[in-house]
Parts: structure tokens; sequence; C-alpha cells
């Protein structure tokens, strides 16, 4: 999944070079003539960077960025380019979530190269997701005596303490421990630890 940029500035001139900027890079982007606009044809893209001008008609640029980071927070970061910066505006935009402040004229290779930035933050963030989700997946095969074998060693009890908690003789946790490893396909106990650590707080899971 390759991520979208989306521009959204009043401009139609700066609004079409951005946009011609960015697919000459090889990125998809799409253009929006004002905050309305996006709101109006909200895309349902999963991930994208948001590139938007501050001053605009109808909802500005501080509005739209409260209103991202809303609906979608970390997986649309926004890049906000104007030609009216100061300090105070910038430290108020970067406080509300906004992750680059570049000032027009604009430097293309600096604005290339932010939105890359966080396309391929954005990648990684995907990649982590679906490895967790994949993780919950083969944790979720476990019975419920297993899950309290399973967070017992990723709590980094013995076989024996497990055991003890559970009332259940040592040689029956290592009978579930096993039945665990084939489960969750761990190809050792440090895999499964990384398991019970990538999950930590989801879907009531102790790790």
């Amino acid at each position: 999944m390759t991520p979208s940029v989306f521009v959204i500035d009043d401009d139609a001139d700066v609004r079409d070079s951005l946009i011609t900027l960015f697919r000459g890079e090889g990125l998809q982007a799409r253009g929006f003539e004002s905050g309305g606009d996006f709101f109006d044809r909200l895309p349902d893209d999963v991930m994208a960077c948001v590139v938007t001008d501050l001053r605009m008609p109808g909802i500005d640029g501080s509005e739209l960025i409260r209103r991202v980071m809303e609906l979608r927070g970390p997986v649309w970061p926004v890049v906000v380019v104007t030609g009216h910066a100061d300090v105070p505006v910038a430290v108020r935009l970067m406080k509300a979530g906004v992750v680059d402040f570049i000032e027009k004229p604009i430097d293309p290779v600096q604005l290339v190269a932010s939105v890359r930035s966080c396309l391929s933050r954005l990648i990684d963030v995907n990649a982590e997701r679906q490895s967790r989700a994949a993780t919950v997946e083969r944790l979720e095969r476990l019975t419920p005596r297993e899950t309290q074998v399973f967070d017992g060693l990723i709590r980094g009890q013995s076989n024996k303490e497990i055991a003890q908690d559970l009332e259940i003789s040592p040689r029956t946790v290592e009978v579930f421990r096993a039945k665990i490893m084939v489960k969750t396909e761990a190809a050792s106990l440090s895999a499964l630890v990384r398991m019970g650590l990538q999950v930590q707080g989801d879907r009531g899971w102790d790790a």
C-alpha cells in the first residue's frame, strides 16, 4: 500500500504545481481547493500525508489540522506550507501535531524530502500494524488455560511458579507451553516474549 499525498491550497497555480511536483517524484497526489472541498470529498485512504496552506477561505488551515488530527491522527501527518510564517504560529502548529512547517516560496527539494519522510514513517507504521494483527490472530488460537500459561511465561515466571498459580502440575505447564509454541508459531521463547510485548495492552492480553 502506497500512501497518498493530499494537497490543499486555494491558489490553483500553487496547488497544480505541487501536484505536478509530487507526481513527478512518483507519488500519488490529489488536489483540493479548500478545507471545505477536502472534507466534502473526504478521501478514504487509510494512510496519507496532508500538505496544506494556512490562510484559506472557509475552513482555514488551523481548523483543517484540528479536524484531521481528530479524524485520523498520526496516520495522516500534516505538512504546512505558508507565506505567513512566524515563530508563535510555527510553535502552535507543531504542538497541534503538524510534522513540518515550510515557508513560501517553497523549496521543492525540502518539501519532497519532508513528505517522503512522512510517507516512510507511515509505511513502517503499516508494517508494524500488520505484524501486530498477525500476532493477535495467533494468540487468539489459544484456549483460556493456554492464555493463562502464556501470560505467566511473558511475566517471566518459571514452569513451577505458573503451576503453583494455576494449581496444576509443572508437567502440565510444559504440555501447555509446547502447544502454545505450536499455535503461535513461535520459534523460541524469546520470539514468544516479543509477541507478548508487541500486543501489550491489546485485547486484554497481560504481557
